[in-house]
């Protein structure tokens, strides 16, 4: 399955038309609506049992946690994912580039000593009257939509050019100057990212960014050139930061400092594997949650492998399988530039979110702190994730379809 294919394809075959068939019938993939649903409805399931301990504790009432994510997380998010879906398909590409800036100066914000909130020693925060949000979560899905807008214009004056005979400009040329521009972009937000510090969401934008740019057909040299530098890049941040340095070498051992920084692993994997094959039951809490930090959030997926075993934890990860496969056929079937990229983009951020969470609390990767998609507590993640749903429902009730 090649997307770049595909998009070879379709530039051959389709070449500056702008227009949709009006006699086209436009139905959105409900079999992926469904999977997300189901991944929703096991998380509230979960998280109603892992948060009533807590809830209980903190406010005096079991359902706290709970319905605060449904509030504040799950209510907004489906209520802006359907409106998306029904936008008129020109304005998403309209609003890529003032969502993207907006993204970027409310990061800045995260520093300002009133509406900036620092937790744990990180900047991520930013509150605006009563309401407390995590920017760097809604840049994940606005820099996507700005690349595949960036990227699908450079497309529509190579084909502009080529259709009115005029002279277009060299090949190399053109994609070294894309480069060029995407690699100032991924600088400056990495130069931002890291001053936070997130290095989980500047992992997933680089690597959502890197994944758009080879559908988009750049030259292999380039993405050569872009994990060149990514090398000593990466390596200057592990060795000038302990914590990173410990959570490699943790997850390389880990027995190491079980006390310490392994200590999140180490609860995890016994979390997961007092499950067994059947799990203890939903909504059964386990004293065995106590010990394991952040079981509400990043941790979810432990506290999900108990309560519903390898069976549920199977079925969970088959889920996310059947998002990423639906995604890319969406992405496939596309017939617009923008689209396709904007498909692609949003299909590996969750789907690699999803499965770094799962690898790190099952000790296959190294810890990364990123939250597990539609389970985790939070509303930052749960809003932007549903909203990126309701882009690609938006994509695929108009399949085969082109705009300008």
């Amino acid at each position: 399955m090649r997307i770049s294919g595909q998009l070879s394809r379709f530039q051959k075959n389709r070449g500056g038309c702008d227009i949709i068939n009006p006699m086209e019938k436009e139905r959105a993939d409900y079999f992926l609506l469904g999977v997300v649903g189901t991944i929703i409805l096991l998380g509230v399931l979960v998280l109603s049992g892992v948060s009533a301990p807590l809830a209980l504790e903190n406010f005096g009432s079991t359902s706290s946690y709970l319905f605060h994510q449904l509030l504040f997380g799950f209510l907004p998010g489906i209520i802006l994912g359907v409106t998306v879906f029904l936008l008129p398909v020109k304005l998403m590409k309209k609003l890529a580039l003032p969502l993207f800036l907006l993204t970027i100066l409310s990061l800045l914000f995260v520093f300002h000593p009133i509406a900036g909130v620092i937790s744990g020693g990180a900047a991520r925060w930013l509150t605006v009257g009563p309401i407390s949000f995590q920017p760097s979560e809604f840049l994940k899905l606005t820099f996507i939509l700005y690349i595949a807008a960036w990227l699908a214009g450079r497309h529509k004056e190579q084909v502009s050019a080529r259709s009115s005979l005029r002279r277009a400009p060299s090949a190399d040329t053109s994609s070294l100057s894309r480069f060029i521009v995407f690699l100032a972009i991924t600088v400056f937000l990495s130069a931002l990212l890291i001053s936070q510090p997130d290095m989980s969401t500047l992992g997933i934008i680089v690597a959502t960014g890197t994944i758009m740019y080879f559908v988009a057909r750049v030259p292999i040299r380039y993405l050569i050139v872009l994990g060149a530098l990514s090398v000593p890049a990466l390596f200057l941040l592990v060795k000038y930061e302990p914590y990173r340095f410990k959570r490699i070498m943790v997850f390389l051992n880990p027995s190491i400092e079980p006390m310490g920084i392994g200590y999140q692993l180490k609860q995890a994997l016994i979390t997961i594997g007092s499950g067994g094959l059947a799990g203890i039951g939903a909504g059964m809490n386990s004293k065995q949650l106590q010990f394991l930090p952040a079981v509400m959030s990043d941790a979810i997926f432990a506290a999900f492998a108990q309560e519903l075993g390898f069976v549920g934890s199977f079925l969970l990860i088959a889920l996310f399988v059947l998002f990423a496969w639906r995604g890319i056929s969406i992405a496939k079937n596309s017939g617009d530039v923008f689209y396709q990229l904007v498909a692609v983009g949003i299909t590996f951020w969750i789907a690699l979110q999803a499965f770094v969470n799962m690898g790190a609390m099952s000790g296959i990767l190294p810890i990364a702190g990123v939250p597990l998609p539609f389970l985790s507590y939070g509303g930052s993640h749960v809003i932007a994730e549903l909203i990126g749903v309701g882009i690609l429902l938006n994509i695929s009730r108009r399949s085969g379809a082109r705009i300008s």
